[in-house]
């Protein structure tokens, strides 16, 4: 048979690349005229670098759901579901881990499947609490308590930022992205005074910080004992994977309720330019199976879009109960917009909320000009399009 070569694009770090290598040696052990080559981005560049671009050169592509607004209107990856089996597309969807497959189904296409899963969960060092008799914080009131003392992380970077700006408006009462504001004056301007109260204690080495640089810094030094919210890492509560273990749990409360925090992962996707589509899909056919998922795919460092290797006691048993422990978080997480047009939006928005939380500017209702105006902008371009 005429040897195949398919070349896919993740990004850089082990949740993102191992296991996808995994899958693919596998694969090819049983396709052996295929070869699956995998290449890495950093986490910055794959938010921000065009999956448009990307197709041209990859056959298969690891892609943030906001950007299927953008894949249905230019089609540069394939509609999966004219591919893929219907029961194999029932199953995966009824066996979602909270809105993960749903978020790559954007005008009646399903653009890409959820091979990742994950929202900002609470991770902390177990071992540090006990030792300082520090109860594990459960109200958001503890957290800032905890954070006065200098023992808090969070990342601060502009994107996280926009992330936690959701959470804190829905903990305040209202969802954003509900009419022609991002959120009303009223409670984005009780969100910002929340996330100031909060950051404005934080080592402001952390506006640099993102999730995997807070997992590190918590897992390899004893500065920092708990982060409130950031991305899950698995990785970090595995054995021997860094200095330090972390231990993951669900959200504290904030006003009687839990914290709602962002959906994030990752989905994988076929370019609808490549040369070998039916082989491609096949691969993701394979990587996503119910079987691959709940074992191989987690115990190759993975934390899988779909929720069929959640409860087992092997799986969770090499991270501390990760899956079993953020389970409820992603089921409540907030789904962001995905309209073409959404990511100018996304792209610009943290960056007024960090120079808000650094003291450059210095009201919130200064902020919330600038976000209602590049969601104004945001909107014209997804109305170009009608």
């Amino acid at each position: 048979m005429e040897p195949i070569l398919l070349k896919g694009i993740t990004w850089d770090h082990t949740r993102g690349m191992v296991p996808l290598q995994a899958a693919a040696q596998r694969f090819s052990e049983l396709h052996p005229n295929v070869e699956i080559c995998w290449s890495k981005r950093s986490l910055q560049a794959f938010a921000d670098y065009s999956i448009e671009q990307l197709s041209e050169e990859y056959d298969l592509l690891i892609i943030d759901h906001p950007w299927v607004g953008s894949a249905s209107v230019t089609g540069c990856v394939l509609p999966l579901n004219e591919y893929l089996p219907k029961e194999l597309l029932a199953t995966l969807e009824a066996n979602s881990a909270g809105a993960s497959h749903q978020s790559y189904a954007y005008n009646g296409q399903q653009w890409a499947l959820a091979i990742d899963a994950a929202t900002p969960v609470a991770s902390m060092r177990a071992d540090l609490l006990e030792a300082h008799n520090v109860p594990v914080p459960q109200t958001w009131g503890e957290v800032l308590a905890l954070a006065k003392k200098g023992r808090v992380a969070a990342p601060a970077i502009p994107i996280d930022l926009l992330m936690n700006f959701y959470t804190f408006c829905i903990a305040r009462g209202g969802e954003p992205f509900g009419n022609e504001k991002v959120i009303s004056d009223a409670t984005g301007t009780a969100a910002l005074d929340s996330m100031k109260a909060f950051y404005s204690v934080l080592d402001r080495s952390f506006f640099s910080r993102n999730p995997i640089a807070v997992a590190e810094v918590m897992s390899s030094t004893d500065d920092y004992w708990y982060c409130p919210f950031a991305y899950g890492y698995a990785n970090y509560s595995r054995r021997n994977y860094s200095r330090h273990r972390l231990t993951y749990t669900g959200l504290v409360t904030f006003n009687g309720a839990p914290l709602r925090t962002t959906l994030g992962g990752t989905g994988i996707a076929v370019a609808a330019q490549s040369a070998h589509k039916s082989v491609a899909v096949d691969f993701v056919q394979f990587v996503c199976a119910p079987r691959w998922q709940a074992s191989e795919y987690i115990l190759n460092g993975g934390q899988p879009g779909y929720t069929f290797g959640y409860a087992d006691a092997c799986n969770n048993q090499v991270c501390r109960d990760f899956f079993k422990s953020t389970g409820a978080a992603l089921e409540q997480a907030y789904l962001r917009p995905r309209y073409h047009g959404y990511l100018h939006f996304q792209d610009a928005a943290g960056f007024y909320i960090q120079e808000f939380l650094k003291g450059n500017i210095q009201s919130p209702q200064a902020v919330l000009r600038k976000l209602n105006a590049l969601y104004a902008e945001s909107l014209q371009k997804q109305a170009t399009l009608l």
